[in-house]
């Protein structure tokens, strides 16, 4: 006989998306939800909060919970964002952990196995980047995953690609217990609007002057005014940097660093109010009171 839950047509489940940084996770998040959920860039750590992503179909709704990639050391940034990680396990369903098949297992992988070994959630260990590993390279991290995590699902994928990604639908779903939808089945994230608009802004930022300015730095969204008469949304935010000195590194000679953040910018946000026109006003602020560590964390994590 079934379960009076299992009656339910729809299955929903959260997920919460684990691994090193740089391996993927808002990637493969932003391709299966079809809309940027999370910042992409090559620096890494540029996810600093726990940032959901919603997926429905005809089989139910599943909400991707992208963590900090989980990174060892001593500083109290790095401690806190395993923090944030490890409470994303403990309030979800399952666990979708991602292995870079380029990079060699080290001590962030044994930590993470280490961790999921002893969760008592299904865990789906996926070698992401499948597109460009050679056969011994998955091989390799194969044996790795079924060595440390033995009652694990393996599966390969692309999250850049798209490939895979199905296979990996197909195995949440089978594991997801039956539920109603916790959001609206056209809800592809529940960031609020200040939030998603100032992570566009941050990586637009960070991918710009990846080699020049530390990544450290945050967009305060100040003000959205909308006028429904003319159909048009002003927004005004600003980048703000640790020090007065890195405020023309963003500016750039000319204005042309900022010009270009801005353009990029608004080629995303743009897409957060289709049929209105938009105005983005972007500045550049320096926050000395920011040298307070405690500050930073504050600003990062709240």
């Amino acid at each position: 006989m079934k379960r009076e839950d299992e009656t339910k047509k729809t299955k929903c489940a959260s997920v919460a998306v684990i691994g090193r940084p740089s391996v993927g996770k808002s990637t493969l998040i932003n391709t299966i939800c079809e809309m940027k959920v999370s910042i992409t860039a090559p620096t890494p750590q540029t996810t600093r909060n726990a940032i959901r992503g919603i997926y429905t179909d005809q089989r139910g709704q599943i909400i991707f919970t992208d963590t900090p990639g989980y990174h060892l050391g001593g500083k109290e940034i790095n401690r806190r964002m395993q923090e944030i990680t490890i409470a994303s396990l403990e309030e979800s369903d399952m666990v979708l952990y991602l292995l870079d098949g380029t990079r060699s297992a080290r001590s962030e992988e044994d930590a993470i196995t280490q961790i999921l070994s002893k969760v008592k959630v299904p865990v789906i260990a996926v070698i992401n980047k499948c597109d460009i590993l050679r056969p011994e390279q998955i091989e390799e991290a194969e044996f790795y995953l079924r060595h440390k995590l033995e009652s694990a699902t393996v599966l390969k994928a692309s999250g850049q690609e798209d490939r895979g990604v199905d296979e990996i639908l197909i195995e949440i779903f089978r594991l997801a217990p039956y539920g109603d939808l916790l959001y609206p089945s056209d809800s592809y994230t529940d960031q609020d609007l200040e939030f998603r608009i100032s992570e566009i802004i941050r990586e637009k930022t960070i991918n710009l002057l990846t080699d020049e300015l530390p990544h450290v730095i945050y967009v305060e969204v100040a003000d959205i005014e909308y006028n429904a008469e003319e159909q048009s949304v002003w927004v005004r935010a600003f980048i703000v940097t640790e020090r007065e000195g890195q405020k023309g590194i963003i500016v750039g000679k000319g204005g042309e660093n900022i010009k270009r953040i801005r353009k990029e910018s608004f080629k995303e946000i743009k897409r957060i109010f289709p049929g209105s026109s938009l105005t983005l006003d972007l500045r550049v602020k320096a926050q000395n009171k920011w040298r307070n560590n405690q500050v930073v964390l504050d600003r990062i994590f709240r």
